[in-house]
């Protein structure tokens, strides 16, 4: 699933290609809106929540409304110029919007509705405070994440209702740097901001292209692009030497808190000792 930093920069790149452009077409292939039509609005901007994309349009008329998506596990918005040639099946486009200058094409999109854009609450106002949206709350997401003490910590930096933006990775990264195991709970973190503000580091170090979490050091601090070492700490580095201590980094599970779904987890035995119970 996208990272909050992945949902950023597709956002900013629609809103390079789309904002202030008046569509000439709209095509949105999904049977709720497939009779939809918004050519002659013109998008207003693009902006990112969480892991959510927002698209605002006016008409002529001036209402207002937002096309919502979700990239999910499979999702992904592409910019093209005028009939280009689209990089994926077209069997998998959920949306195209044209311009006198670009299409976008949004493809297997977990998520594509159009609100009222006084009605984003309804899609959005779930989520906790963003990592990288300007309105960031640190005290308002530490207290969220303190309501549920006895979570663990892996889990409840992934619900978005706690906070928004961190994914698998990052979450798999700031707990290594933190020094926690994601399975102890949040009651175990005597320093959630601190995390907090790793996992916020490194969603904004890597707003650019490509990804790495080793562009911070064990204590967190930046020290820029380490030539030679790999991308992550421990994510997807199973068996592989701790590069801060040279133990095997281990793989495992974790469940959500409702259970229905497993997660992978990436951690050292030695940096990040695993809570009683558990192995």
């Amino acid at each position: 699933m996208p990272e909050g930093d992945s949902v950023w920069r597709a956002a900013a790149q629609l809103h390079a290609a789309l904002a202030g452009h008046q569509l000439t077409a709209s095509d949105f292939r999904v049977p709720r809106f497939a009779t939809l039509k918004l050519a002659g609005w013109t998008v207003d901007e693009v902006v990112p929540r969480g892991k959510h994309l927002l698209m605002r349009l006016r008409s002529p008329a001036e209402e207002r409304l937002t096309i919502h998506s979700h990239l999910k596990m499979e999702g992904a918005w592409q910019v093209y110029p005028p009939g280009g040639r689209w990089r994926k099946p077209g069997f998998t486009a959920r949306c195209v919007l044209r311009t006198a200058t670009a299409d976008a094409v949004g493809f297997s999109l977990g998520i594509l509705e159009v609100v009222r854009t006084a009605d984003e609450d309804s899609v959005v106002g779930h989520l906790g405070p963003d990592l990288l949206g300007p309105d960031w709350d640190m005290e308002e997401a530490e207290r969220r994440l303190r309501a549920a003490p006895e979570v663990p910590i892996g889990v409840a930096l992934l619900d978005q209702r706690n906070l928004a933006g961190i994914g698998n990775i990052y979450r798999c990264e700031a707990c290594f740097l933190s020094g926690i195991h994601p399975a102890a709970p949040v009651s175990d973190v005597t320093d959630l901001p601190a995390m907090m503000a790793t996992a916020k580091q490194l969603l904004e170090a890597n707003l650019g292209p490509g990804r790495r979490t080793t562009v911070l050091n064990p204590r967190g601090m930046p020290v820029g692009r380490m030539a030679g070492r790999p991308g992550y700490w421990v994510y997807r580095r199973e068996h592989q030497p701790c590069l801060k201590c040279g133990t095997p980094i281990r793989h495992g599970v974790l469940a959500t808190q409702a259970g229905t779904e497993e997660r992978d987890i990436y951690w050292c035995p030695s940096c990040q000792p695993p809570p009683a119970g558990t192995d």
